[in-house]
């Protein structure tokens, strides 16, 4: 039985979909509303909140792998749960900020949920994704209603990751040997900055998107209001102020893992050009 936490989100539910694809046996989603979930055929929609380990009881129950995406901030407790409740797998997503940039705070507590994970006694495998192709949908509100894209650092590309292609490895990674105690970093085809992003989602709906660049400031005023100032500072270290080597070399390791070439953005744009229009 494998446990999919995250169920609802993009890499959540495109693992789902590439499980019962692959005919990985029995699968349960996780969600906080199980009778709102729209799953798989097969896939057995179970209640819990990740934030709560207490109610994860009776989805943890019988689970011998267990797919685990943080955002909850309780995953130390997750992992205790998934210990005491007999889980003998657990494929963590992490960040490859943990190699490029451990000195920010968000990396830093990537670390420490992966060494938690390894000192648990639980095998192990960590995916250290780079910058997610789905975080242009943070420009869906001000496309849609200006056409209009205003981000710092438009010319910096970074090889940004289609989530399938996370959810593709974790597959790999739940279901096929040599993965336990192995780490995976994972990018996407190429690099691709902002303005170029901005004109495959203007190809991709169909209607031209104006871009305009803004300063680190102005941007760092915009991001902290719902991010907040640490957060926000690591997030334009990232995508531009602060870029290296190792967050910009473009990796393969999704093509050996899966036998299929990592998805491009543009491919993620086709595929959401309606969450832009």
């Amino acid at each position: 039985m494998i446990l999919v936490t995250g169920a609802t989100g993009n890499i959540g539910g495109a693992l789902l979909r590439e499980l019962r694809a692959h005919g990985a046996g029995p699968v349960r989603g996780l969600t906080r509303d199980p009778s709102r979930a729209a799953f798989p055929e097969g896939v057995t929609a179970v209640g819990g909140d990740l934030g709560r380990p207490a109610t994860l009881k009776a989805a943890l129950d019988g689970a011998r792998s267990l797919f685990l995406v943080p955002g909850s901030g309780g995953e130390a407790d997750v992992l205790t749960a998934a210990q005491e409740a007999g889980v003998e797998h657990v494929v963590l997503v992490s960040s490859i900020t943990v190699e490029t940039h451990p000195h920010l705070p968000p990396a830093a507590q990537n670390h420490a949920l992966e060494l938690a994970l390894r000192d648990s006694g639980m095998a192990w495998t960590v995916l250290r994704p780079s910058q997610f192709a789905s975080n242009t949908l943070w420009w869906a509100e001000s496309i849609r209603e200006h056409d209009l894209v205003r981000a710092p650092y438009g010319d910096v590309g970074l090889p940004a990751i289609h989530p399938a292609d996370i959810a593709a490895v974790a597959r790999v990674a739940l279901t096929e040997p040599g993965h336990r105690g192995r780490t995976h970093t994972l990018t996407g085809p190429a690099r691709i900055s902002p303005r170029e992003q901005v004109a495959a989602i203007a190809e991709a709906r169909g209607r031209a998107i104006s871009f305009e660049e803004t300063d680190r400031a102005q941007a760092h005023r915009e991001m902290a209001a719902f991010l907040g100032d640490e957060v926000a500072a690591a997030v334009l270290d990232l995508t531009g102020g602060d870029v290296n080597e190792a967050i910009l070399t473009v990796r393969d390791e999704v093509a050996q893992l899966t036998g299929a070439p990592a998805r491009t953005f543009r491919e993620w744009a086709q595929e959401h050009a309606a969450a832009f229009r």
